[in-house]
């Protein structure tokens, strides 16, 4: 199974739970795109799919059509399913817009799609979510569903339908609420002088701290905790490749909250300045 680096951290595993290797294209930054000789190559060991996350986490891509048509004529030629998870479907920050992978022509028999309630309407702890596929996909997968989960609790699905019956504008206020607190955090980020990569859509943000001197990220995640009171999560998690560039960092907070913890990023300058300020034994 075909699976993007970065990415997120339950396929690799999801993958070997499933009897299946994983076989890891990279994603190169700044904007994530993938090189199209090494993904034809992957496909060139048969996978039975590749997984698609769209718009990504942890990078915040949004894979564009022609993307999409490349990765979905790959899969025909090679009689491989396209398994796409886009729970932040309505998140996507303009210009950018979302392309359903099922839609495009040709594919829906062949695209299993993944997504969940949790995201658009901010019930995460619910656990709600869906596959949609060609019947014939779906007859074998509420098997394996019957044997995991039997089923959602039947009043959280029918408090979920008043979400499903919301109107346009709602999305199109998701998407408005969510470009603010992107806007507020990346702003202080800025400030910060420190580098990052702008999300395209989700509501993450991969920040580059190499500047910071540390020699793991994972050390980096704990000063930042213990020096500023600010948490992100090691980049490292996420990559099949060695590196320890980045934290990651989420957004999806009220907006004081993203205020105080940008004026608490405000210090790192201080830091840049004077690196040798950094107390590692504070993290040892």
């Amino acid at each position: 199974m075909i699976v993007f680096s970065p990415f997120y951290e339950n396929y690799a595993a999801d993958a070997i739970l499933s009897g299946a290797e994983p076989i890891y294209v990279p994603l190169y930054p700044p904007d994530f795109r993938y090189d199209s000789a090494e993904l034809a190559q992957a496909f060139e060991s048969k996978p039975k799919a590749i997984v698609v996350c769209n718009p990504s986490n942890p990078t915040g891509k949004v894979f564009t059509r022609d993307e999409l048509t490349e990765i979905l004529a790959l899969a025909e030629k090679h009689d491989a399913f396209v398994i796409t998870d886009e729970p932040y479907e309505h998140i996507v920050y303009e210009p950018r817009h979302h392309v359903y992978t099922a839609a495009l022509p040709g594919a829906f028999a062949r695209t299993l799609t993944c997504n969940s309630l949790s995201k658009t309407y901010s019930i995460t702890g619910w656990r709600l979510g869906y596959v949609f596929a060609a019947p014939e996909i779906i007859a074998q997968a509420r098997k394996v569903h019957d044997f995991l989960t039997v089923g959602a609790p039947a009043s959280l699905q029918e408090a979920a339908v008043a979400g499903l019956e919301l109107p346009a504008s709602y999305y199109a206020g998701l998407r408005d609420l969510y470009t603010s607190k992107r806007d507020i955090f990346l702003d202080y980020l800025r400030r910060t002088g420190l580098p990052f990569i702008e999300p395209q859509g989700a509501y993450y943000v991969l920040v580059d701290i190499s500047a910071l001197g540390f020699a793991t990220d994972t050390e980096a995640a704990e000063w930042f905790i213990r020096e500023l009171g600010v948490a992100g999560v090691p980049g490292s998690s996420f990559f099949r490749h060695p590196g320890n560039r980045f934290l990651r960092f989420h957004f999806a907070k009220r907006e004081e909250t993203l205020r105080a913890a940008g004026e608490r990023l405000l210090r790192i300058p201080n830091y840049l300045a004077n690196p040798h300020r950094i107390n590692l034994s504070r993290i040892l």
